[in-house]
């Protein structure tokens, strides 16, 4: 039997890394989340994300780049961007 694989689920969205930008949701759904870490520390052998860029965009291949951005925000950790990354997602694929 052939194992399907997944990668990384967080609160039954997928997330995805490449680089500097983390995306969170899928592409088939009406939005996904965007984010990029813009500057770090060294603490100790880590790297910490001390400034996250967050964007909820939408998906339509339609639109022009700037036009799907519908909230922005910058947060100081990983763990806060990720925190609204779930709330804004959730809800707007709620239609809220």
């Amino acid at each position: 039997m052939a194992d399907k694989k997944e990668g990384l689920i967080y609160k039954n969205h997928p997330l995805r890394r490449v680089g500097n930008m983390i995306y969170y949701g899928s592409m088939a759904d009406p939005y996904i989340i965007f984010m990029q870490v813009k500057e770090t520390r060294k603490e100790k052998d880590l790297e910490l994300a001390t400034k996250v860029s967050v964007e909820l965009q939408r998906t339509a291949p339609e639109l022009k780049s700037r036009d799907r951005v519908v909230k922005r925000s910058e947060k100081d950790s990983l763990y806060a961007a990720m925190d609204i990354s779930a709330i804004w997602l959730d809800r707007a694929l709620a239609g809220k």
